[in-house]
């Protein structure tokens, strides 16, 4: 007679399960958890990837060093103000765009493929093109001259190269978050509307009403999401300016990369990415509570 199968303990359950997840552990492991538990100690030491014997421990040096670095504090309000001046944009176009495709009832799929097209080129690719716009030959500048205005140095002029790339990144992301708000505009009850439209409500009212609270947690999703990619913003500053001029365009991120790989400053460096961790979380955070807390004040409201 052939034996009943052996039921399997707990212990070989469990052991089967760390087998299975074992690929994706190790990966984490070696490619995760090492570099930053390694990055955290290296941010309190002195070390030079060219010199790895010369390691020795810098407790709070390196953390107290951004306090007089003026190229660290030019960088970050750099970044602030890309942070301020992208995301609302990005945003609010993102929402507009995604309400007119929704409201097209042909070719709204061709629509949506053109909008959200830059979104799927290598940041690096679309930079370069519109580096090439903003040349002095560029097309900006002969559009410009078509109407008789005089050209400018967009990627040379202090005043003018930080809003070049702002420009350039809001016209390569708003297609993406136009996506996401589109499906979540698409979620929303029809019922809610045709309700409202009984009931007299003006488009207006209908837009505030319900459309705004439905795809409130899309909002705040996307406003996390942009917030944490501006401040990492570095593709776009290396390929245009390398953070000129004047540092007027030198961001966190390509602060700390200048640091780690120009002056192979490692420990410092990573002292400069656990405060940009820090300042991502710290916003993040904040801007989370803040728009949850809106949300259910509406919520108790209606």
């Amino acid at each position: 007679m052939i034996g009943k199968p052996r039921r399997s303990g707990p212990i070989e359950k469990s052991q089967r399960v760390l087998l299975f997840l074992s690929p994706w552990l190790i990966t984490f492991a070696v490619f995760w958890l090492y570099p930053l538990v390694f990055s955290l100690i290296l941010s309190f030491c002195d070390y030079d990837v060219f010199h790895p014997a010369v390691f020795s421990f810098a407790g709070l040096k390196n953390y107290l060093r951004l306090f007089s670095d003026g190229d660290f504090v030019q960088s970050f309000f750099n970044t602030l103000i890309f942070v301020i001046g992208t995301t609302p944009v990005t945003t609010l176009l993102a929402l507009t765009l995604a309400l007119m495709v929704n409201n097209v009832s042909r070719g709204s799929q061709v629509f949506r493929s053109i909008f959200f097209l830059p979104s799927i080129i290598s940041i690096v690719v679309t930079a370069t093109i519109f580096k090439s716009m903003y040349s002095p030959i560029g097309a900006l500048n002969r559009l410009l001259a078509v109407f008789g205005l005089p050209g400018q140095a967009w990627l040379i002029e202090k005043n003018l190269a930080l809003p070049a790339i702002m420009v350039m990144n809001i016209w390569a992301y708003t297609g993406y978050y136009m996506v996401l708000y589109l499906a979540a505009l698409k979620a929303v009850p029809r019922q809610l509307y045709e309700a409202a439209e009984v009931d007299g409500a003006t488009e207006w009212q209908q837009f505030r009403y319900i459309t705004l609270p439905q795809i409130h947690y899309m909002t705040i999703f996307i406003l996390t999401v942009n917030t944490i990619r501006s401040w990492q913003v570095f593709p776009e500053v290396f390929t245009l300016t390398s953070g000129g001029p004047v540092g007027r365009t030198n961001t966190l991120v390509h602060h700390l990369y200048e640091t780690a790989f120009r002056y192979h400053e490692m420990g410092y460096s990573a002292a400069i990415s656990y405060i940009l961790l820090a300042i991502i979380m710290t916003f993040s955070l904040v801007q989370m509570y803040v728009l949850q807390g809106r949300g259910r004040k509406k919520g108790k409201k209606a």
